[in-house]
């Protein structure tokens, strides 16, 4: 097979969560929101220009929903795979600075759905969790999409990078879990780079996937740990010295409380995992006969008769 006939397919899930984005920029204006999208540019970019056949899709992953920031609703009568057509030539207008034509339309659509997303957010609302499970759903969505696409002889493969800003979410644990062992079954590589606290979800993502998890030590240089860990891809990834595997924590989230639990109970018929103990199992509605221990008669005392 030539090297034409291979694909490979980079999804990038960004978090764009307006509150925790909004306190980085209240407390620190180093490393804001257009900076990290910026970095996410230069990967998109480096990653189109390593090879011809190479393909791009970025997400981002909000409180709200989750929209596809590349190919976005401009591109989305072009060609796939970038083999030319109209639309895809109106898109690429032209580059003042002598920058490749269609790397300026990407990152001119990024920048405009980007800014579309941020000022139509209303935060009235209770929800301030992202919606990162459905950012993967969505992804895996448009991968197979891909697949379905390709031409005689074509291969693609496909990872996608998550890259986490918010906290972990425990109402979307069987969501997320359901899109993991999705992406194992088709083998498809969940890489994460997490910006502020660790991401148990994420850490078990790139454990049962066979991605890398990374957690940013200093913000300011996110594009240059994008360019060194991510970029590569797996079969580059042998040749290089990259951070050692972290300690992935595999606590389950209890179906009641959505607690992440050590030790629990749970349903011998739907496994559904319990924090306390329940002789009804909520998910299922299944009711558990328990076995009390034996209870001891008393003896009955013998009455001395009187001589």
């Amino acid at each position: 097979m030539s090297a034409d006939d291979e694909l490979s397919l980079l999804i990038i899930v960004l978090d764009t969560n307006p509150i925790w984005w909004g306190k980085r920029a209240l407390g620190e204006a180093e490393f804001t929101l257009s900076k990290c999208i910026d970095a996410v540019m230069v990967l998109g970019n480096s990653h189109l220009l390593m090879n011809r056949t190479n393909k791009l899709a970025v997400i981002a992953s909000h409180t709200q929903e989750s929209r596809f920031l590349y190919p976005g609703k401009r591109w989305a009568a072009a060609d796939p795979f970038g083999e030319g057509g109209p639309s895809m030539e109106s898109n690429c207008s032209g580059s003042k600075d002598g920058k490749y034509e269609l790397l300026t339309a990407i990152n001119d659509a990024i920048a405009e759905e980007i800014k579309d997303l941020m000022t139509k957010t209303d935060m009235k609302g209770q929800q301030t969790e992202t919606l990162l499970a459905g950012s993967l759903a969505k992804a895996l969505c448009y991968i197979n999409k891909m697949g379905k696409d390709l031409k005689a002889n074509q291969e693609i493969k496909s990872r996608i990078l998550v890259i986490k800003a918010a906290e972990d979410s425990a109402l979307q644990y069987m969501n997320f879990m359901n899109v993991i062992f999705a992406a194992q079954k088709q083998s498809i590589l969940i890489d994460a780079c997490v910006l502020d606290s660790d991401s148990g979800l994420l850490q078990q993502a790139c454990d049962i996937t066979g991605g890398i998890y990374l957690k940013v030590p200093h913000m300011p240089s996110l594009l240059q740990y994008l360019l060194w860990v991510f970029l590569p891809d797996q079969e580059q990834r042998s040749q290089l010295v990259l951070p050692p595997p972290v300690h992935v924590d595999y606590r389950a989230a209890c179906f009641c409380h959505r607690n992440l639990i050590e030790i629990g109970y749970v349903c011998s018929v739907c496994l559904s995992i319990f924090c306390n103990f329940s002789p009804i199992c909520s998910t299922c509605e299944t009711a558990f006969k328990i076995s009390l221990p034996p209870v001891m008669k008393a003896k009955k005392k013998k009455l001395k008769v009187a001589a």
